[in-house]
């Protein structure tokens, strides 16, 4: 609530394990898996960044740390964040997620297919 999320949830805890069951090629879209860990790892590494931020200071951290904290930022006020009227279908939602992803270096991609970044990920690059 403090941070004006809706609906107030925190995703760190909150991975299901049952998700396994119904994403991929044939339910959902062949990226997805590797789209959701790539933004869980981006995001828990951007809330640590944060942590560490507030000890030793924005300006002590390299270039790709400050990419991660405004990707935390954007993927908590773009992505977590949802109106009550909207309503994202699941490839808006995976385009969402490549285009937060883009504003990452691609070698720090490590959790996404290099087809899969080519295929969808491409068109997202600023």
């Amino acid at each position: 609530h403090r941070k004006n999320i809706y609906p107030p949830v925190d995703p760190l805890p909150s991975l299901s394990r049952l998700m396994n069951l119904g994403i991929g090629k044939e339910r959902t879209r062949e990226d997805h898996r590797g789209v959701s860990d790539q933004m869980y790892a981006g995001y828990a590494n951007g809330r640590d960044l944060r942590s560490l931020s507030a000890v030793v200071g924005e300006e002590s951290l390299t270039d790709t740390d400050r990419k991660y904290l405004r990707f935390a930022d954007d993927f908590e006020k773009k992505f977590i964040t949802q109106g009550p009227y909207e309503d994202r279908s699941i490839e808006q939602t995976l385009d969402l997620g490549w285009d937060l992803l883009s504003s990452l270096p691609e070698d720090e991609l490590k959790r996404v297919k290099k087809e899969f970044i080519e295929k969808y990920g491409r068109k997202f690059r600023k």
